[in-house]
């Protein structure tokens, strides 16, 4: 059996270079163990010494190559820039003309499909060869036999188109089909051996060298793989430029057109079947772009398109085409689904001279108009009006557009009360526990739910480590009330397109079925319903849910019309003997919401005077700096912990400490949401604040304020002496500057009142910034903050 030497695996790295065959020793170059010890190093390192390379456009280039096993022949092109380095594309005329007209920016239809393309271009070489492809100088070939003969070898054809095999001799191949070669060479060995088998691939293919000339965006010389293809080219080349045609690329051998290539077909049909195998020497031109059409509007793609028209000489020196309107807005992508498909206008230009806008119906006559070269097609937007439909909003069931039908009224949308529920009224109304129950979800899905939860729900404090659910007890309107008095149809005008407001009594349309207040409908109608909240109706008018609580029948309690505090508590039952009507706690929401934002400003203004304050330049001492830096550190803190007081919105009812019976509650007027706690009598007086036993005191009738702060200690050395304050059980407050004499005087011998509490504050010397909040019988007065607060700023 003969048995024949593998030939070494090479790869070529260089694209635009070839080895020779011959220049390489077939049947006797080495393999492992067997080289010399010199030429292991050089194969080690990729190098085959004094090699002689030659490019393939015929040049010779002396001294060794690189030698990459494992690289591919890829598309190399020695001016290729970089798309970093790559400006953006200038419009064209075109664009900017169709820019003046429409006032934005229109592309040009494909040319984005070339906006970034490599540095270098590499197609797929591994892929299976097909049988057609024709053998030339530089394809390797994987030969394998066995049986009579043993060979591996990988072999190159040489410029002549042969290759060699030892004891055979040269097997010429160039210019015959794949499929071809396995029997050729099969007969070729068959002449010497007998009982073989062979089989043959294909390793690196050889490289090509092509032209991409005319209007391409970076025309030249490339080396391609054998395998690209016309569309292949175009991507390495970067396309067409934005002057160049997308549909009439041709590609040329020998001075004839083997192709014309339409970029359109591939981009709207994925059609390839004009795309064609490229061959050495092959030229593809890109003429001028031809007639050029904008379409904009409201069409599915919008952009500049070019037609198809001839590609010959005459054509593109007359413009002419034959593309007409049906065919360029299915190039468009058809008509948007909120077009106008009842006609489109047309802004063209005749003769090179003028320009004029004509209308062309789209209808079967109108959509076979032929277009011009420079024609702008304008497709509208369908209107929003609707022609036969009324609209129901605001305070509804079921807010939205309507059919309107002749003899249409205001009871035909709203036939009874329930059509004035709202889903947010039910959905309150069906919630049986509080926020805690979401919690159950996980903390994400209770987040998604609290944020469109009410303000009651998002402002309920409720433990995060809670899995108890808590049942519902409180008792409020769950949602605005309606308006009854007042609803509102708003018209158009059709004569002077002015809006008319016709306004009509909702309860008596609805509810007593007046049918002077059931107004007739007409197309176009807007009909709004009210809440109370939207518009705020007379207070005996309104419905008012009312707390009371402590010492007294305590529940939620429906106001009357015109009652009053003091009538409510006598229809609940009065109070009870051990009610401390000095110390009853009345609060508004309404009252608690404007004393919040009376603290919030003046806690916005002490920042900012904090802030103006730190821009101030101290003097060059350190121990003066040092000193500012600390007195602003103490500013922003008692700034934060005043930030955390909350208003009450307690209201001072001015009773005597020895009131008593409902007769003493004033008579006001009541809102909803008012809340009325009436303590028991308590037996004790806080002492709060800079003193050195903060405690509660049990209340003695001939006790005074003295005496209490000599029970506390009395105050410490960083009190404020003279701005002790007494918050009082009713909520007033009294401070020592509205009781003249000195710490032995009227002050100190203030009498008390059992719930009464002695606030001695600390001494805020801390530059000027902290003035405004010295005095802290303003702030508790004002913002009716309560004892309680004293515990926070502290």
């Amino acid at each position: 059996m003969v048995s024949l030497l593998a030939l070494q695996n090479i790869g070529w790295g260089q694209t635009t270079t070839s080895i020779p065959p011959n220049s390489l020793e077939s049947p006797s170059i080495c393999s492992g163990d067997s080289c010399p010890t010199g030429q292991k190093a050089d194969d080690a390192r990729g190098t085959l010494p004094q090699l002689q390379s030659v490019p393939s456009n015929g040049s010779l280039l002396q001294g060794p190559i690189r030698v990459e096993p494992t690289s591919e022949p890829n598309l190399t092109h020695s001016q290729l820039p970089s798309p970093a380095a790559e400006s953006p594309t200038a419009p064209t005329e075109f664009q900017d003309f169709i820019f003046s007209s429409m006032g934005h920016k229109l592309p040009i239809y494909g040319i984005s499909l070339f906006d970034h393309v490599p540095t270098t271009f590499a197609p797929i070489d591994r892929i299976p060869v097909t049988a057609d492809y024709v053998i030339g100088p530089g394809d390797e070939l994987l030969i394998r036999a066995w049986g009579g003969i043993d060979l591996d070898a990988k072999l190159m054809v040489d410029r002549t188109g042969d290759i060699y095999l030892p004891k055979v001799g040269s097997i010429s191949l160039a210019g015959i089909k794949y499929e071809q070669v396995e029997d050729r060479l099969k007969s070729a060995v068959g002449r010497v051996f007998r009982n073989f088998d062979l089989s043959v691939n294909l390793g690196q293919l050889r490289s090509i060298q092509v032209f991409v000339v005319g209007q391409a965006r970076r025309p030249g010389t490339y080396t391609v793989s054998s395998l690209s293809t016309l569309v292949n080219a175009l991507f390495a080349s970067g396309g067409p430029a934005p002057n160049g045609s997308m549909r009439h690329i041709q590609l040329k051998r020998n001075n004839n057109v083997v192709t014309e290539f339409d970029l359109y077909d591939l981009l709207l049909n994925g059609d390839k079947s004009k795309d064609a195998r490229l061959l050495p020497g092959d030229v593809i031109y890109i003429p001028p772009v031809g007639p050029q059409v904008a379409v904009a509007g409201s069409v599915n793609v919008p952009a500049i398109y070019e037609l198809r028209g001839r590609a010959n000489a005459q054509a593109l020196a007359t413009r002419h085409n034959e593309t007409s309107l049906g065919e360029v807005l299915a190039l468009a992508g058809g008509l948007a689904s909120t077009a106008d498909g009842q006609k489109v206008s047309v802004e063209r230009i005749e003769n090179h001279t003028t320009r004029k806008v004509e209308e062309f119906a789209l209808d079967k006559d109108g959509l076979a108009r032929e277009l011009s070269d420079g024609d702008l097609v304008r497709v509208f937007a369908l209107s929003p009006r609707f022609d036969n439909a009324v609209t129901l909003r605001g305070n509804v069931a079921r807010p939205g557009r309507y059919e309107w039908h002749p003899g249409m009224r205001v009871r035909d949308l709203i036939p009874d009360q329930s059509a004035l529920i709202t889903r947010e009224y039910w959905r309150e109304e069906n919630s049986l526990t509080t926020v805690t129950e979401l919690r159950e979800y996980g903390h994400e899905r209770f987040s998604q739910l609290i944020e469109g939860a009410p303000n009651s729900a998002r402002s309920s404090t409720v433990s995060t480590d809670s899995s108890a659910l808590e049942p519902r007890t409180e008792i409020k309107q769950r949602a605005p009330e309606i308006n009854w008095d007042y609803a509102v149809i708003q018209r158009l005008n059709p004569e002077d397109l002015t809006a008319r407001l016709i306004s009509f009594d909702l309860g008596k349309a609805v509810l007593i079925k007046d049918e002077e207040n059931n107004l007739a409908l007409q197309p176009g109608d807007m009909i709004t319903i009210f809440s109370q909240a939207d518009l705020a109706v007379p207070l005996a008018k309104q419905t008012k849910f009312v707390r009371l609580e402590g010492e007294l029948r305590a529940g939620v309690y429906e106001v009357n019309t015109g009652e009053t505090l003091r009538q409510l508590v006598a229809r609940a039952g009065g109070l009870t003997s051990k009610a401390y009507l000095y110390g009853a706690e009345f609060t508004r929401e309404s009252v608690r919401e404007e004393q919040q934002k009376g603290l919030d400003q003046m806690i916005q203004n002490l920042e900012q005077d904090i802030t103006r304050n730190a821009l101030t330049p101290t003097a060059g001492n350190p121990d003066d700096a040092n000193e500012k830096r600390s007195e602003l550190d103490a500013q922003r803190q008692l700034v934060d912990k005043l930030r955390r007081a909350k208003a009450t919105g307690r209201i001072v009812l001015e009773m005597r400490p020895d009131s008593a019976g409902v007769d003493n509650l004033p008579d006001i007027a009541l809102e909803d949401g008012d809340r009325l706690l009436v303590p028991y009598r308590p037996s004790s007086v806080a002492v709060l604040g800079a003193v050195y036993n903060k405690n509660s005191f049990l209340y003695r009738t001939d006790n005074r304020v003295g005496k209490y702060l000599q029970a506390a200690g009395g105050a410490t050395r960083d009190a404020d002496k003279g701005r002790i304050f007494v918050i009082r059980a009713d909520g007033s407050v009294v401070s020592k500057q509205s009781v003249s004499g000195l710490w032995t005087g009227n002050f100190e011998g203030l009498r008390l009142a059992p719930g009464d509490s002695i606030i001695v504050p600390e001494r805020l010397n801390r530059g000027a910034t902290l003035r405004g909040i010295r005095d802290w019988t303003q702030i508790f007065s004002n913002f009716a903050l309560g004892a309680a607060a004293v515990t926070v700023l502290k």
